[in-house]
């Protein structure tokens, strides 16, 4: 052998050592930074009417605490921009655009991520043909005041009356509400439509919360809203997450009817067993159909598979007013998007490509 081919292979070695030898010291590295992770978990009941639980991995508390702090500010933000009950000093919300100043609206100047929320709304009003309509809350408010007067006072629980839904129905079209995004303000121009984003709020902050974590580039989270569930990439081990279906049927003795692996998805369910009162030994549920004006009957949880929180949130609600052929057909024409229906009956059905995401641990 020649003294240049010596050389050269003996480079070869070198190079080949030095690159395995690299390649073993990121391993290392990489594991080193797992074992270095911890699982810690943070709660808060203080947005959106329900428990919201943060769930993540990092290298102590302190990291943690501080991730956490961001995502419910993000919460909060959003918890105060939809709020249609509650007024705060210096925030214009949907309870000052619901306003009313001599019996008309006024046009409101709101913060640039109200108008956001406000024509994704629309994005699914028309999306969905209707089954969710910010602009509904004519009749919603009634179906509030009923429902929290019956469960306060189960003896004299009522039911509204038909003409006084079908006199609200007559102020729910959602054309009636004028947005400028580039003056960010927003005008009703019906006196008696006022907005309510109950079927999107949630998913919607969620999303934005999960968003605000991936664009910082911080991964291995999971943030539970209420049932609204949004992954950021995958655990701290590098497996999946795993996260259940409740089980309507509260006799029985399974919690959960399928378990989901998830990295980066989000499943949002929507049930009839989550908010309802009974009147003469009958439950009614909080989700009203925008064509009959009454609780949607024919399933009893609708689960939606997505990429983005915001959208599986008004899906689920969608869905629970469409009959089982009509949701399906939807939910077959879009991208990432899958479900899974719990009906009155019982039985369950799914979408084609819901199976894909079934977990195989439990």
């Amino acid at each position: 052998m020649s003294l240049y081919s010596y050389i050269v292979n003996m480079k070869k070695r070198f190079l080949s050592l030095f690159l395995t030898l690299v390649l073993i010291l990121q391993v290392f590295t990489l594991l080193s930074c797992e074992r270095n992770k911890n699982k810690y978990t943070a709660y808060s009941i203080d947005f959106f009417d329900t428990a919201t639980s943060v769930t993540g991995y990092a290298k102590n508390r302190k990291t943690f605490d501080k991730v956490t702090e961001e995502i419910f500010s993000v919460f909060e933000e959003y918890h105060k921009l939809s709020n249609i009950y509650q007024r705060y000093d210096g925030l214009a919300n949907l309870c000052t655009v619901n306003d009313l100043k001599d019996g008309q609206h006024e046009c409101i100047k709101v913060d640039s991520r109200l108008i956001d929320m406000l024509l994704y709304a629309k994005e699914m009003y028309n999306k969905t043909n209707g089954n969710v309509n910010i602009a509904m809350g004519s009749v919603l408010s009634i179906w509030h005041n009923y429902r929290t007067f019956g469960i306060d006072d189960p003896s004299s629980a009522q039911l509204p009356k038909k003409e006084k839904l079908e006199a609200a129905r007559d102020h729910m079209n959602i054309d009636d509400i004028i947005i400028d995004e580039e003056n960010s303000t927003v005008f009703i121009k019906d006196p008696k439509l006022t907005i309510d984003v109950g079927a999107i709020a949630k998913g919607y902050a969620v999303e934005m919360a999960a968003r605000m974590l991936e664009e910082k580039g911080i991964e291995g989270y999971v943030i539970n809203a209420g049932g609204n569930v949004r992954t950021v990439g995958l655990k701290g081990d590098g497996t999946k997450w795993v996260a259940g279906i409740t089980n309507p049927d509260e006799d029985s003795d399974d919690s959960y009817i399928a378990y989901l692996d998830l990295s980066g998805e989000a499943l949002v369910t929507s049930g009839s067993y989550q908010r309802f009162y009974i009147v003469n030994g009958k439950s009614y549920h909080h989700i009203i159909d925008p064509e009959t004006l009454m609780p949607a009957e024919g399933y009893l949880s609708v689960s939606i598979v997505a990429k983005s929180s915001a959208e599986a949130d008004a899906l689920s609600t969608a869905l629970f007013c469409m009959s089982f052929k009509e949701g399906y057909a939807l939910i077959e024409s879009l991208p990432d998007v899958e479900a899974f229906w719990a009906l009155s009956d019982g039985s369950f059905k799914e979408s084609s490509g819901f199976s894909l995401y079934l977990s195989d641990k439990y």
